[in-house]
């Protein structure tokens, strides 16, 4: 097995794809009882290990789709693991929609949740907050429920829990009636940018950046509700510039500034160079979704949004002037608060900031410096993101840390959902 990026590989002894909330129970139950331990697994999106296991890796890719939905109040229960495109849909046949979503839709739902996957826009949460009922499967076999309303404490800790309180098998999302989407992509001077976050993010509903290392430019992505518009039709211009040229053609680059390390300056300022003014209209699924078929490694941090224009401006200037040998451009997005016990956002309106590497090529001094910037403004991590952090930097972090562990021994004792990784994390 390996995740998506390959940067992570192991054997289970065991990979179990139940169909029915029974058979998921049923492995867990086999596990404890035998001394097994478990991780799940969806798309194997995450950079960590959190999937990683000798023992008995459980699949829920046999375990997708919509259970009941609520029109009256826009709410819909799914499988847990049902992957995010495919629930675009079937919320789409129901005239129901997300709320918001990342920039990848690949993701299991339980698994996009359990790691706090986000996408852009001050007025909205992580995925996770979208969330207002879970059932999952813990440690010692039992079917446990809860809600905005029904163990809330512990809701909060499940919402968000890397997989360490069980499997979660349904999940109840707070919908809203299907929209379509204006989105505005642009080639912009990333001093005009930062010079109008405030505005850009106030006055748009979706609002993010990348920045292109080595140059003063940014492509600008913005989206807006369009209302009485009919849907643009996919024609080859939106292929070629959304498909072919940030994947295909972007990959060739990114094998020349591997073989010519000394050509990474040369290749941002073609790729700043390229970017495509695009407007296009679709529904709110297709709109947020963006294909990706070039492999990277990534860090992402999450820092208080007040603080982002001095660490933005260190990150620029560790760029320009170390000259790592990276070429990928650096993406920034605007999270609300929330008060979910492990959640990166906690008690604090975010700015996400990512950084990526080819996966072929080295990552970790890049990847080192940054994080002693982001650690130095109260940074966290995203949890499906590459990060060097121990207990002691989490405990200090997360003011409900002691809440969230005492709540994962009440519903797996015996450590049934604990990997290397997890306990290296938690020193379970």
């Amino acid at each position: 097995m390996k995740n998506w990026a390959e940067n992570v590989q192991w054997n289970p002894s065991e990979i179990a794809y139940p169909s029915t909330e029974i058979e998921i129970q049923q492995v867990v139950l086999k596990a404890a009882n035998s001394n097994k331990k478990i991780r799940t697994i969806g798309t194997g999106h995450s950079f960590t290990a959190l999937s990683k296991t000798s023992h008995i890796l459980v699949s829920l890719d046999k375990y997708q789709g919509l259970l009941s939905i609520n029109k009256e109040k826009c709410q819909a229960t799914v499988k847990g693991g049902t992957k995010l495109k495919l629930l675009g849909e079937l919320l789409f046949n129901q005239g129901l929609a997300m709320e918001n979503l990342g920039d990848i839709d690949s993701q299991s739902i339980a698994g996009a949740i359990s790691t706090g996957t986000h996408g852009t826009g001050i007025g909205f949460g992580s995925i996770s907050t979208q969330v207002i009922k879970l059932k999952f499967i813990n440690g010692k076999g039992d079917v446990i429920e809860c809600s905005t309303t029904k163990n809330e404490q512990l809701f909060k800790a499940a919402s968000l829990s890397l997989g360490c309180l069980g499997i979660i098998t349904e999940i109840t999302i707070q919908c809203v009636p299907s929209y379509k989407l204006t989105l505005q992509n642009n080639r912009e001077n990333i001093h005009d940018v930062l010079a109008t976050l405030d505005q850009r993010n106030k006055e748009n509903r979706n609002f993010e950046f990348f920045w292109i290392p080595y140059t003063d430019t940014a492509w600008t992505k913005t989206s807006n509700i369009a209302e009485n518009t009919t849907p643009d039709k996919d024609n080859f211009f939106n292929y070629w510039t959304e498909f072919f040229l940030e994947n295909h053609i972007f990959k060739l680059a990114c094998e020349f500034a591997r073989y010519f390390p000394s050509q990474n300056e040369t290749v941002a300022k073609i790729t700043a160079a390229n970017i495509s003014t695009i407007k296009k209209v679709y529904y709110s699924h297709k709109i947020f979704a963006t294909p990706r078929i070039v492999k990277f490694r990534e860090m992402e941090y999450n820092i208080p949004s007040e603080t982002y224009k001095d660490v933005f401006k260190d990150v620029q200037n560790l760029v320009n002037k170390k000259k790592f040998n990276i070429h990928f451009p650096i993406e920034n997005r605007w999270v609300k608060g929330d008060d979910l016990l492990l959640s990166p956002a906690y008690k604090r309106d975010s700015t996400y900031i990512a950084c990526h590497v080819y996966n072929k090529k080295e990552y970790q001094p890049y990847f080192t410096a940054l994080e002693e910037i982001f650690r130095a403004y109260n940074g966290r991590p995203h949890w499906g993101k590459m990060n060097t952090l121990k207990t002691n930097d989490i405990s200090t972090m997360y003011p409900e840390f002691t809440t969230f562990m005492q709540l994962r021994k009440e519903n797996d004792p015996n450590g049934v959902f604990i990997n290397p990784y997890l306990k290296k994390l938690f020193s379970i």
